[in-house]
């Protein structure tokens, strides 16, 4: 669009530049026709989208970036309060600690610290927040993001994918049927566990089967 927006605006100045050695009326009404297009198209051309803050910000840094992965988070009715340990971050100037939020998530950027920016992206918050009424402080050696509740309920977790992961968790160990959620449980282990487990699994199942097949257990893990 900006291209666009350039390019037109060339063509004008050209045109302007035509004009002043133009001399045949014919010539200059075809070129004052022509300039006058050219202006309201620009004139109608919509306006230059401001580049984002946060992108510009991250743009402009210099210096190697880390991404914030380790956090503490609890709540009060109105608040959910996220907690970045970061050494000396109370010395920054307070500009160079910035929060942008949206109704489901928040970023946090953190300039020039000991050398080094550091970021942090939460995205699909489990609900909406205040965009208005969150804010973040800047205590010692933490920064705490408070996103304001739209609604005073109580969250279960931060986030929508959280929850979901939760749930299915759940699904897969809930069920009516004791030995099948055992079952479920083994499978997760194995397929969660180093060799050593694997084979304590195994050697546990072998075990289970020679029983079961000596009639010493009623029935199969």
């Amino acid at each position: 669009m900006a291209a666009a927006r350039e390019e037109l605006q060339k063509d004008l100045e050209e045109v302007k530049e035509l004009l002043t050695k133009a001399t045949r009326k014919r010539l200059r009404d075809v070129l004052m026709t022509e300039k006058h297009k050219l202006e309201l198209e620009i004139k109608n051309q919509p306006p230059p989208k401001p580049k984002d803050v946060a992108e510009e910000d991250k743009s402009l840094l210099g210096g190697y970036t880390v991404k914030i992965n380790n956090y503490g988070w609890d709540q009060s009715d109105k608040f959910i309060k996220i907690y970045i340990s970061l050494n000396g971050v109370q010395k920054l100037p307070a500009e160079n600690v910035q929060v942008n939020f949206t109704e489901r998530s928040f970023d946090l950027l953190v300039k020039n610290l000991n050398g080094k920016n550091y970021t942090m992206t939460f995205n699909n918050l489990l609900k909406p927040i205040s965009v208005e009424g969150s804010s973040r402080k800047i205590k010692t050696d933490t920064v705490l993001v408070m996103c304001r509740k739209k609604r005073e309920e109580k969250w279960e977790c931060l986030t929508q994918v959280e929850k979901e992961s939760k749930e299915k968790e759940k699904a897969a160990y809930d069920t009516s049927d004791p030995s099948e959620g055992l079952m479920n449980l083994l499978k997760k282990m194995y397929a969660e566990g180093d060799d050593e487990m694997k084979r304590t699994i195994n050697k546990a199942w072998v075990e289970s089967r020679e029983k079961q097949s000596k009639g010493d257990i009623p029935m199969d893990i």
